[in-house]
């Protein structure tokens, strides 16, 4: 019987932020026995590379939860690429998540690592062992002319080493549908997650869906103009949306469901209260 893949993603508080809040979001999400845990990964900084080492550490000693260590690569020259792998290394981390990274205003691009199969590719080179796991876009990439076209940068990222893939948020399952369907036509065979954000506000919603081409359907616009103001309900309608979302794909068979917690462990809680069952099969170890 098919078991989908149940993953997390938590990230390193900010810089400003106490380093406890993520010990505290962690401590919530206990109990929920993800597959694994993704911890994500700054702009390239050795704080950055520090703290998602460490962060994945403790989620592997503490929770005995298997990590995946993301990492970018567009502001980083091979120095600072190895020093990531060393510490993800001595952390033990399951596999790493490899990214180009976004675009920072102002910042130069280093120009090793332009893309995200260049970084695949270096990393298959310096540790033939290690999981490389990839991202994809259901609905394009902002920079790809066409979803046709990405999906062909896609194949290129697996072709490279990915093995596994995490797709970013959607809030149409036709529009993941699509995309899979055009990505295992194009020879693409490696498991998929689709990755489900809650909506948790109207400005994180319009936010993301700008930075990263994602359609936002009637369905979620009705939700924001009923409850946009009231962020209680709107919170527990955005919690209602991920289960029936994650309950359709599971019953259409995807390869797994990757939910962006944002660190917020009691809507991920109540998500998987709500979904748990359809993923009794993993529990039963």
């Amino acid at each position: 019987m098919h078991k989908p893949i149940f993953s997390l993603e938590v990230f390193p508080p900010k810089r400003d932020a106490p380093i406890g809040t993520i010990y505290d979001a962690l401590d919530g999400l206990e109990g929920l026995k993800p597959d694994f845990i993704s911890v994500t990964y700054g702009h390239g900084t050795h704080a950055d590379r520090t703290a998602t080492a460490r962060i994945a550490n403790t989620i592997r000693q503490d929770y005995q939860i298997p990590t995946v260590a993301h990492l970018t690569a567009l502001y980083s020259d091979t120095e600072r690429i190895d020093e990531a792998l060393d510490l993800f290394e001595k952390a033990k981390v399951g596999g790493v998540l490899a990214l180009r990274g976004d675009h920072l205003d102002g910042c130069e691009p280093v120009g090793v690592f332009n893309h995200a199969s260049d970084l695949i590719t270096y990393i298959r080179e310096r540790k033939p062992d290690l999981k490389i796991l990839a991202a994809c876009y259901p609905e394009g990439h902002t920079e790809s002319e066409s979803l046709d076209e990405d999906i062909i940068h896609l194949k290129a990222k697996v072709d490279a080493g990915a093995s596994h893939l995490i797709s970013q948020l959607f809030y149409d399952n036709a529009d993941f549908y699509r995309f899979l369907e055009k990505a295992r036509a194009a020879g693409i065979t490696v498991p998929i997650e689709a990755g489900i954000m809650p909506v948790t506000s109207a400005k994180s919603v319009y936010s993301m869906a700008s930075k990263n081409n994602t359609r936002i359907p009637k369905a979620v616009t009705a939700m924001l103009d009923k409850w946009g103001d009231d962020l209680p309900s709107l919170r527990a309608a955005g919690i209602n949306f991920a289960a029936q979302q994650i309950t359709n794909l599971v019953a259409n068979d995807v390869d797994g469901i990757h939910l962006y917690t944002m660190n917020r462990a009691a809507t991920a809680r109540r998500i998987w209260h709500d979904v748990q069952p359809l993923f009794s099969n993993n529990l039963e170890q």
